[in-house]
């Protein structure tokens, strides 16, 4: 256990103020709680993200609905995981932070759920499975996004949640139907709650 805690200090200590558009959360700069404080990061941010869907869910226009599903999908994937940035090229990066739920391509930053990898739940559906390949990982969520079709749903081949979210929140961001951006929210909605859900387990 002190190993772990170890671990985590050295991994979130350089987590700042993240800027997350309407869906904001403050993360301290450092872990001195231990698995306790990394629980309560995790949260946070899954409540972040939760905050960015109902927007998205209630959105009034394309633009507003693909501008939370940016702020969704970045709070996911952080600077360095797949699609990072201004991915509705309206010149402002939704979703800003230092650090992602899952790690990045390359296993820097760790990732928020990286340090609870412990908790059977949030293995099992957070992280979805071990992440000692993090760019395979993410690979299966390309190809996962790639052969989506409205008839072949392929969300479901992905255990990780937060990576599901990513996907409903692409499919938003390549749409110009609001009727279906609402729709996509929905599914997406469906996952930050089993996120939620694994916190508790």
């Amino acid at each position: 256990m002190n190993r772990l805690r170890t671990v985590a200090w050295i991994a979130v200590a350089m987590i700042v103020v993240a800027s997350c558009s309407s869906a904001a959360s403050t993360e301290p700069s450092t872990l001195a709680g231990g698995i306790d404080t990394a629980t309560a990061l995790l949260a946070e941010r899954i409540d972040a993200i939760d905050a960015a869907v109902v927007e998205w869910r209630g959105a009034t226009s394309i633009e507003e609905a693909q501008g939370a599903a940016e702020v969704a999908a970045n709070l996911v994937v952080g600077p360095n995981g797949p699609g990072y940035g201004d991915r509705n090229e309206d010149g402002v990066i939704g979703g800003a932070s230092e650090i992602g739920v899952l790690a990045g391509v390359d296993g820097s930053p760790a990732g928020l759920a990286t340090l609870l990898a412990p908790n059977a739940c949030v293995l099992k559906d957070v992280l979805g499975g071990s992440w000692d390949d993090p760019d395979g990982r993410w690979d299966e969520m390309a190809s996962a996004i790639e052969r989506w079709r409205p008839n072949n749903n392929t969300m479901p081949s992905l255990a990780s949640h937060p990576m599901r979210v990513v996907g409903w929140a692409t499919f938003t961001l390549a749409t110009e139907s609001l009727d279906k951006a609402h729709e996509y929210a929905g599914h997406a909605n469906i996952h930050v709650v089993v996120s939620r859900r694994a916190l508790d387990c």
